[in-house]
This record gives structure tokens, C-alpha cells and sequence, in this order.
């Protein structure tokens, strides 16, 4: 049958996958400096072959032969996500498809040294690259689909989606939000908030972390928590691999970062099993995506509850002190700051953070803004929505996330999407 020869296929390129995800958590946690040339050489080569893959000749009489089998309806909706799959390698030639990779591990690599320096000028060159690579991929979507360049990358990450809604809904957003700042900052600043002194060792962090995960449910048979630059969630589904960073000034740093990438491994633990190898067992929309993590970071881990529980924690790992109240912590973490980094925002100004970000990542692919533009526009944006400048400081500021580095444009509208249906999600229950 050729649905069966279709899943086996996509099986192995499922393998695939599962490689190059340990190959980029072992790059951003455990590998050394020198190893980065190798590396981006053998991923490159993993993704040529996965895009080979894709390609293999006989996948298009499979996919016709399939539409002629009496299929269950789980199996129809699985054959038109391994087509779609397919669709999107056909759309790219090899050769680009390598040069992007090689690009994109080198610019991750040097933007792990190059942003605690604030090293704008090294990263250009890089990032340049990137964008310009980033632009062709979209350019040989777009001829495909039939959209524009951005919506053609943004149809990756949330099928279905277009700028022109996107700006209908942060252009509603933008009506409000600003004043829903101000209204807040004005109501908290009456309260008295106590701030936890530190310092907070890292491995005491480390094991309130562990334990947090456990309590949200983490199945440490199928995953495990390490250190990197940026937090991420990465791996596969049987084996999912977190990371955060630590501050030993600031707990809930890696606290807050160590629930919401829990909350995306949940995700990913309970998806079907026996679909996991397949393209419709596997994540379908990166907004729903976030939509977990979010709502684990954002409504259960503010939630007055979910205090209750913690005070007792920090307690346990830093000893005693006031700060740790549970009606302390609450006040703390629901506290709205406008703030340099989007990883730390309140659950208020956090969209601000996103918008900007969609809205310069959209120009660059458009080619309506170029690389070494970014700061000043980064600048004009943040001081339009935040109140706040980077001129000057790019590590806080363009260089901050690492999403970029490896040509992920057209993944941040689903930070607000994920933060808004969260919210919605939170309401019903």
C-alpha cells in the first residue's frame, strides 16, 4: 500500500529530525568552541540529506496512489501533512538549502560570544548573511505559494496565517495596551513590594528547578534540564531537552524561563504516541505551542494558588525571608515593569515586546529594512512602545534573541497568538 510506504518513508526522515535536534542542543549546551566549523558542517549535511529525503521521486506516484486507498480519516489528514511537508522541500533547491544551515550555525555560534560582549560590528557580517539566505528561501516559497515573502515564512511556523490579519489584531492591541500600562503602573505603585535578596547559588536554582518540574508534571524518563545562553525547549518527543539560565542575583529568572519551556516539553510529551513519528503527530501550530508554555509561565505561574506552593520552596532552597510571603510573590511577579528583555516582561507588556519584533523581522524580509538599520529602528520602537533606548546597548537590545541568528523569521507573532490564547484558555477553565 502506499500509505504504508509513505509512512515508513517519513519514519525515517522523523530520524532524521530526531538527530539534528540532539545536534543543536549538544551545540548550544555541551560542545567546545573549536568544534563549532565541524559542526555546522555536519549539520548542513544532515539537513541536505533530510531535504534529499523529501525529495526521494517515487513520494509524488505515492502521494497519488494514496488518494485512491480507503483510508481511515486519521490516516487521510496524516497523508496531507506528510504532503505538505514535502511541498515545502520541493520548494527549495539543495544548495540552498546547505548554504542556509552552514549560515545559521555560524551566526548562533558566534552570537553566544558576541552578544555578552555587545559586539555589534562582529555580528553584522554574520547576521547579514543570514537575512540574505533568509530572503532567498522566502523568495522561493512565495513563488510557490503564491504570497508574499513574509507570509510565506510565516505560513511555517502558523499555517494559515497572514501579515494582514496579524496587523488587524496588533493594530487592536496597539489601541489599548499602552493605557492598560499606565493604569497598571499607577495601581501597583501604591503597593509596598518586598524584593528577594540574593545571592541565590546556581545549584540551589538548579534543584528548585528540577522540583518545579516535577510538580508540573515533567517526565524525566523522556527529558532533562541544562544550561544555555537562551532558554529553549528542544529535542523530540521521547526525549525532550530544556535549558535555562541562571542569575544569582535574580531566582525568577530561571524559574519563570524553567516553568514556560516545562510547559512547552508537556506539549510535547503528550503527543499521541503513535503518531509521533509522523508529521500529523507532531506540532501543528507554533502559537498553540506557546499558547502552553505561556499559559504555564504567565496564568498558572501568577496565579495566587500556585504561591502558595512556591513560598515554601524558596524557603526550602535559599533559606527564610519575607520576600518569599506568598502574598509577597504575588504582588512581585504580577508587578508590570516595561523592561529591555522579552524573556523577563510581565504577562502586560510582553505583546509590546512581540510586536516590535514583527514588525522589523517583517521589513527586513521584505527588504524594506537592512541589517545594519536594525539598531536604529530597534531603538525608535522600543522607545514608542516601552518608553524605553537601546542606542547603544545591543545585547539588550537587536541582539538579544536568538531567533534570528539561525533565520527563524516569521516565529514571533506566535509568542502574542500563543499569549493570547492562553489568556483565553485560562478564562474557560
Amino acid at each position: 500500500m502506499s500509505y504504508s510506504a509513505l509512512s515508513q518513508h517519513f519514519e525515517q526522515g522523523y530520524h532524521l529530525q530526531h538527530l539534528a535536534a540532539i545536534c543543536g542542543w549538544d551545540q548550544a549546551t555541551m560542545m567546545p568552541p573549536g568544534g563549532n566549523q565541524a559542526r555546522a558542517d555536519a549539520m548542513s549535511t544532515l539537513a541536505v540529506l533530510r531535504h534529499h529525503q523529501l525529495q526521494a521521486p517515487q513520494l509524488a506516484d505515492w502521494f497519488a496512489a494514496a488518494e485512491q486507498e480507503a483510508l481511515t480519516p486519521e490516516q487521510r489528514v496524516s497523508v496531507t501533512e506528510m504532503h505538505r511537508q514535502w511541498r515545502d522541500a520541493t520548494m527549495l533547491p539543495s544548495d540552498l538549502v546547505a548554504a542556509f544551515s552552514q549560515a545559521g550555525s555560524r551566526c548562533e555560534h558566534a552570537w553566544r560570544s558576541l552578544r555578552p560582549a555587545n559586539d555589534w560590528a562582529g555580528f553584522l557580517p554574520l547576521f547579514s548573511e543570514v537575512l540574505n539566505l533568509s530572503r532567498h528561501v522566502a523568495d522561493a516559497r512565495a513563488d510557490t505559494l503564491g504570497l508574499s515573502r513574509y507570509d510565506s515564512l510565516l505560513e511555517q511556523f502558523e499555517p494559515g496565517m497572514r501579515s494582514a490579519r496579524l496587523d488587524i489584531t496588533f493594530g487592536e492591541l496597539k489601541q489599548w495596551l499602552p493605557s492598560l500600562i499606565t493604569e497598571v503602573q499607577a495601581k501597583q505603585s501604591t503597593e509596598q513590594v518586598l524584593i528577594p535578596q540574593g545571592p541565590f547559588a546556581t545549584d540551589q536554582q538548579k534543584a528548585l528547578g528540577l522540583e518545579m518540574m516535577q510538580l508540573l508534571g515533567f517526565n524525566f524518563d523522556h527529558g532533562r534540564l541544562d544550561v544555555s545562553v537562551h532558554p529553549f525547549c528542544g529535542g523530540v518527543s521521547e526525549d525532550v531537552r530544556l535549558t535555562t539560565r541562571y542569575d544569582e542575583q535574580d531566582v525568577a529568572q530561571a524559574l519563570m524561563g524553567i516553568i514556560h519551556e516545562t510547559g512547552h516539553a508537556r506539549y510535547e510529551q503528550g503527543l499521541p504516541a503513535q503518531w509521533r513519528k509522523l508529521p500529523v503527530g507532531q506540532a501543528r501550530s507554533m502559537g498553540v505551542h506557546e499558547s502552553q508554555s505561556l499559559f504555564f509561565e504567565m496564568q498558572l505561574a501568577r496565579h495566587p494558588a500556585f504561591m502558595a506552593k512556591l513560598s515554601p520552596l524558596l524557603n526550602k532552597h535559599f533559606g527564610e525571608q519575607a520576600a518569599f510571603n506568598a502574598d509577597n510573590l504575588a504582588k512581585l511577579y504580577t508587578r508590570v515593569t516595561p523592561g529591555f528583555i522579552r524573556v523577563d516582561a510581565d504577562e502586560v507588556t510582553y505583546p509590546a515586546h512581540v510586536m516590535l519584533r514583527y514588525e522589523i523581522e517583517r521589513d527586513l524580509i521584505e527588504g524594506k529594512l537592512e541589517a545594519n538599520e536594525l539598531p536604529e529602528r530597534w531603538d525608535a520602537l522600543m522607545q514608542r512602545y516601552l518608553g524605553l533606548s537601546t542606542q547603544g546597548n545591543y545585547q539588550d537590545g537587536c541582539m538579544q534573541d536568538i531567533h534570528w541568528t539561525d533565520g527563524s523569521f516569521g516565529y514571533f507573532p506566535s509568542y502574542t497568538l500563543g499569549a493570547m490564547y492562553a489568556a483565553q484558555q485560562a478564562k474557560a477553565i
